[in-house]
């Protein structure tokens, strides 16, 4: 009988979270695949402009400006293992589309029988076919719904399932303020790696507010997420009470309190726009600092970063993801709008 030599879902760790993560299939629907949303604390849904790949993760984002965009995002990753999104904008009907392929790519792997001999090799991958379309109610009001096709090769196990995206976005009239609800990876999976298994997709709800000051070149932005679950801490279930041996005190096992919960909702962000063909980037995730840091050298870990080089005919981001002093990701993307290209 057939075994896997290797634990490929190590890699999806950096992004399932604890107690967030691990209890859902298909977790790359929750990977971050653009640079720019990288660098702004990786879940980003909350500026409605050009960017194609913000319509990707917010349908309700999807508007004119983004007729013609193209987009693509690549990971960059160590050890054979690469993920990235192309992403194509154009109107339809009242409203806008887009259409996009996400993907993950694990790399090479042995195959070996039950004895660990060697029985050549195999290459796991991920994938996800998207469709988007928004529209604009009014001046003020957007609405956006995306649908998702999911599909998982993992050696000879296979899984198959659907999600959808629904968002409604609200932007104040000088357009420096934008409030946008977002309900994501709602879906079933159809077919699951073995017969009788069907794990529930990893739906979160999340809102978020972005505000450009009037007269300087600053953007914050705040985002609330897995607001369908409030506690979202996590604590080893093999803990146990320890006795303190100087006094002979018990000490309990330390579970979150209240403000500790509150905090792990919230991810902050701001963006400078240093003119109008470089923006600087900066994003803190206090959930991700929490579950992903080394307990005695938490350094960066939470912490995100990001530049953007605005060009007539081609726009370059990268986005710099810190987990922890063990691990990190590169984000790099490259857009541009074909109809510029035409003479």
């Amino acid at each position: 009988m057939k075994r896997i030599s290797i634990l490929f879902i190590s890699f999806l760790t950096f992004t399932s979270l604890a107690q967030t993560g691990g209890t859902t299939t298909f977790a790359l629907l929750d990977l971050t695949y653009n640079a720019r949303a990288a660098g702004l604390g990786n879940d980003f849904i909350s500026i409605k402009d050009q960017d194609i790949n913000l319509g990707i993760a917010n349908p309700s984002l999807l508007n004119e400006k983004m007729q013609s965009n193209l987009s693509l995002n690549q990971a960059l990753l160590a050890g054979g293992i690469n993920y990235g999104q192309v992403a194509y904008g154009r109107k339809i009907f009242k409203g806008f589309g887009a259409a996009s392929i996400r993907y993950v790519n694990y790399g090479e792997f042995t195959r070996t029988n039950i004895n660990g001999t060697e029985e050549g090799t195999f290459h796991p991958f991920d994938c996800i076919i998207g469709a988007g379309y928004g529209q604009q109610l009014n001046p003020r009001i957007s609405v956006g719904a995306n649908l998702n096709l999911i599909f998982s090769q993992l050696e000879s196990y296979n899984a198959f399932g659907a999600s959808i995206d629904l968002a409604g976005t609200y932007t104040a009239k000088d357009e420096n303020l934008l409030v946008t609800a977002l309900v994501k990876n709602a879906g079933y999976q159809f077919n699951g790696y073995t017969s009788k298994q069907h794990d529930p997709l990893p739906t979160e709800f999340q809102m978020a507010v972005s505000y450009k000051l009037k007269h300087a070149p600053f953007r914050f932005s705040i985002l609330a997420h897995h607001l369908n679950k409030w506690n979202i801490t996590y604590v080893d279930p093999n803990l146990k009470p320890t006795v303190d041996p100087l006094t002979g005190d018990t000490i309990p096992v330390k579970y979150a309190g209240f403000g500790e919960q509150l905090a792990r909702h919230f991810t902050y962000s701001a963006e400078i726009m240093v003119s109008k063909n470089i923006h600087l980037r900066a994003g803190f995730d206090y959930h991700r600092r929490q579950e992903m840091k080394l307990e005695q050298r938490p350094g960066m870990a939470g912490f995100t970063f990001g530049v953007g080089f605005y060009f007539k005919k081609i726009s370059i981001d990268y986005g710099f993801s810190i987990f922890s002093r063990a691990g990190f990701n590169n984000m790099l993307t490259l857009s541009t709008n074909l109809s510029t290209w035409k003479k």
